[in-house]
């Protein structure tokens, strides 16, 4: 058996990121940015009011209360979107709304609450300190200031950001094609009563929805029954097509499947024995320049050597930073006793995670931690690593993967 980090490094090593291309804005959500992206322009580009009210010079209300109000001439009004024509001199105001650009002359603003109009005066009420209210030009960013380093993933408030400093195309990875294939004489769909010996296929679909959360775009390419032409036209089609793929079943030692066989043939392929359970069989290799991940076939297997393997492989082809290609690793409390075989290996339990009263996370088992056991996986959000040893008991400490 091979470490996890072993194998892991094998899977990245030949996983290298795809071509970047230039993108609308408006479909870069998710993806990574492949530029460094510079300020052009001061956001926001003037000066302007932060609250509705009265632009004033602030030593013209210095003074003021409610038993003796400032009282100034109103000159103008200025709305958001509006440019302002009209200077604020000493003894002057002029009516203002957030957003607007601020006038020359003035230097804070009386909010409207603190202020009573008459006609053309108002009465200031309160003093306003010397830019009170006021948004200066560049305070969100100043022209050629470093916005956003290549390697950055795109989230909404970063395309905000594009958005307003005027960017409408970026350099960005695209999110790899990534086809997923089943594999078995076995396996059937669909809802019809099964025949003797037949199962229905939940590791394509859950590979296949594991793929659109984590922001990569699925390919269903079905089943593929053991037979060996079959197996080998879909597998040359995938890798023609996509930018990696999936398999699941076939990966276990000893297992005569024409998937080992087909692979070996294509591609320069690695069958491993991972000293990790679940999931510890796993074959990995290129065909041409196309990576193939051979994922285990029980349920449970197939989404932790995804989560441990495939996706952290796959976060690079889309081009993320090394620091962001794994899930990180938090403390929590046991809550109960979570156990683990007396082995060598390391077992990923599956948990659910919760804030405790106390605010620190606590996780709970699942139920049944069988790997052909996928209910338990589905109410689970969280991986709890535990080492080889004695497990872990109610109060211990333990490293976990949140995985939703």
């Amino acid at each position: 058996m091979i470490p996890l980090e072993d194998a892991r490094a094998r899977v990245l090593a030949d996983c290298p990121p795809l071509r970047a291309a230039e993108v609308p804005l408006a479909e870069a959500l998710g993806l990574v940015l492949a530029e460094d992206v510079d300020s052009g322009e001061a956001v926001p580009p003037f000066a302007s009011s932060a609250m509705d009210g009265y632009a004033v010079l602030a030593a013209d209300v210095a003074g003021a209360s409610h038993e003796a109000p400032a009282r100034l001439r109103i000159v103008g009004t200025l709305a958001a979107g509006a440019a302002p024509t009209t200077p604020v001199r000493p003894g002057e105001a002029v009516r203002i709304m957030t957003g607007a650009p601020f006038p020359p002359g003035a230097d804070s603003v009386a909010i409207v609450e603190t202020t009573r109009a008459a006609g053309d005066t108002v009465e200031i009420l309160e003093p306003a300190r010397r830019g009170a209210h006021v948004r200066p030009a560049g305070e969100d960013l100043a022209a050629g200031q470093r916005v956003f380093d290549a390697g950055t993933p795109l989230g909404p408030g970063h395309l905000g950001v594009l958005a307003s400093i005027g960017r409408e195309r970026v350099a960005a990875v695209p999110a790899p094609v990534v086809g997923v294939l089943s594999t078995g004489d076995e396996l059937t769909e669909g809802g019809t009563p099964l025949e003797p010996g037949k199962i229905r296929d939940s590791n394509r679909r859950t590979l296949l929805a594991l793929l659109r959360r984590d922001g990569f775009v699925p390919v269903d390419l079905g089943i593929a029954r053991d037979v060996e032409a079959d197996i080998r036209a879909r597998l040359e089609d995938a890798t023609g097509r996509c930018d990696a793929v999936l398999t699941s079943g076939g990966v276990s030692m000893g297992d005569y499947d024409y998937v080992k066989k087909v692979l070996d043939e294509l591609g320069d392929m690695s069958w491993m024995q991972v000293a990790i359970r679940p999931a510890k069989p796993f074959a990995f290799g290129v065909v041409g320049e196309t990576p193939v991940f051979g994922l285990p076939g029980n349920p449970v297997s197939s989404m932790v050597s995804y989560e441990l393997l495939a996706r952290p492989g796959l976060r690079r082809r889309a081009g993320y930073p090394d620091a962001l290609l794994r899930r990180p690793s938090v403390r929590a409390v046991a809550g109960g006793e979570l156990r683990r075989p007396d082995d060598d290996r390391v077992t990923f339990v599956r948990v659910v995670a919760e804030p405790g009263p106390d605010g620190r996370l606590r996780v709970r088992s699942a139920g049944g931690q069988g790997s052909n056991l996928l209910w338990p996986m589905a109410l689970a959000n969280a991986l709890a690593v535990l080492p080889p040893g004695p497990g872990a008991s109610a109060g211990d400490e333990v490293d976990v993967l949140v995985t939703s």
